[in-house]
Parts: C-alpha cells; structure tokens; sequence
C-alpha cells in the first residue's frame, strides 16, 4: 500500500500509521518510512527502536532476520504490534543514500517476509507525474502503482485547498492512465464539525471513480502526540483505520480475486566470486 499524496500537510504518515496499526491485527505488518530522516515524523514515534535504515545494506544480501531486526516495533489496539523501518540515527548523523526506486522496497518487503507492506512516501504526486510525462521517465507514483498486489491509498485534507490539490493529482493519474479504480482515497479532517461544501461535492465527484472515499475525523490526542502510543488510539480514529484497510482489501479482491494470489517474489541477489581477489564479492544486477 504506497500512501501517496499530492500536496504536504495530507496526513499522509499519519494514514499510513493507522494502516499498519490496524493490519497488524491480522498479519506482519511493515511501514516503510520513506522521507528524509530530520523530516519524518517516524523517528520520534518509535518508542523500541530497531537497528534502523543505516543496519541494511544496499549493496549486500540480506537475511530474513537481519531486515525485521532493523524495523522498530509500535505496540497497536487490541494487543496487536507492527514494525516501521525508519533512520532514526541523532541528527548529527551523515544522511543515507536515497532509495527511491519501489521494486528495491518491494524487494525489501519480501526479504523480511511481511505479508502486509505500508510506504509512507514522500514524493508529490502531481508533481511526479507530470514531471515524470515531461522526462519520459516513468515516475515513481506509477511505479509504486505497477508493483504486484498494489493499492495506492491517496490522502488529501479535507479542506478546499487540500481538494484542489486531490482533484489535480487525479486528474494527472487519469491522464496517465493510472489505475483510479484500484484506488482508496482518504479524506483527513483538519478540525472538529462538518466538512467544507467544496469537499462534500469532490468527494461525490471522485466515489465513482476510485475504489473508495474514506474520511478520517479529526483526533485532537492524535494531532498533539501522533503515534507514539498506537495502543491508545481513539475509538473514531481506530473505527477509520478499520474502514480504511477494509476498502483495501476489497479493492485488492476485486483486481486479484479472492483469495488473492501468492505475490510475485523478485529473484535473490546471488553472491559470486570476483576474479580481482578470491575473498572479494561482487553482486549481479
């Protein structure tokens, strides 16, 4: 599930939390933190750090182990935990190399053998897209869409603004041919009472379109601490989390069939010997 948004200020960590939180209760669930670490929020939410980003290496085989050792774990409602990767280095600390590119995630993903996957992402997805027509590239929102067994939910904040910018980055994903059908939207409240008319009438414009609208009310202990603590969730916020993952799920039975299929594995990266020195080792592409 890439959680994807069009503009800052959508909520989208904090989807992306709840996702996890709630999927956990069924599954291994992983999110991926995908910003830049003095960005994120994920470092100050993690409570048992793991070893972190910096423990997995890019450019070497990684065992099972070794990838749910560098994922910290946040307790959930209901007993449940679940896993974040993220950097959660002190500040002071050189920044990792990027690693934008969703198959070396995915590739992640089925290293550490989690069923359920949640990408926080960073990048702006109108953006991304058109830039991405303009280079004649393929982008990473369309990559992230193209993955195996993927349901982009796409956040925006319930407000006018927030639905202009949704609108747009649909209407580019349309454009490009992206598939909205599989698509759920979530609709993040920025305060309490009803919503705004213009987000009443965009999100009666979109249902249609995409796999579901899914508002998310405003949680004012969730706005002031996050999700340091997901094991005290409201019972509003859990309740969304809920009807969140249902629609996912549903939206992933309709494309795929129910029981879903197995997802594809991507092919290991097989160590070989190096013909510069024998205790050397290089990987194949």
């Amino acid at each position: 599930m890439p959680v994807l948004a069009a503009a800052g200020g959508s909520g989208r960590s904090t989807v992306a939390g709840l996702l996890g939180a709630v999927l956990a209760r069924t599954a291994p669930t992983v999110v991926f933190d995908l910003a830049p670490r003095l960005a994120s929020p994920w470092p100050g939410w993690t409570q048992e750090p793991g070893a972190g980003l910096a423990s997995v290496p890019p450019d070497r085989p990684l065992s099972r182990s070794q990838a749910r050792a560098a994922a910290a774990r946040l307790p959930g409602p209901g007993g449940s935990s679940w896993q974040v990767l993220t950097d959660h280095r002190e500040w002071s600390a050189p920044p990792l190399p990027a690693v934008e590119s969703p198959a070396a995630w995915y590739q992640l993903a089925a290293v550490g053998g989690w069923p359920a996957v949640v990408a926080d992402t960073c990048h702006p997805m109108a953006h991304d897209l058109v830039a991405a027509r303009t280079g004649g590239g393929p982008g990473l929102t369309a990559a992230w869409c193209a993955l195996p067994v993927s349901v982009p939910v796409v956040c925006a904040a319930a407000t006018g603004s927030g639905m202009a910018a949704l609108q747009t980055a649909m209407s580019a994903a349309a454009a490009e041919g992206l598939p909205l059908q599989r698509m759920v939207v979530a609709l993040v409240a920025t305060g309490d009472g009803r919503a705004p008319a213009p987000v009443r009438a965009g999100e009666t414009m979109l249902a249609p379109r995409v796999a579901a609208v899914v508002r998310v009310p405003y949680d004012p202990d969730l706005r002031a601490r996050g999700l340091r603590d997901a094991a005290r969730l409201g019972s509003r916020s859990v309740q969304a989390a809920e009807l969140l993952v249902q629609a996912v799920v549903a939206s992933a039975r309709e494309s795929w069939g129910d029981p879903l299929p197995v997802a594809a594995q991507p092919a290991p990266v097989v160590p070989i010997p190096s013909r510069v020195h024998p205790e050397e080792k290089v990987l194949l592409p």
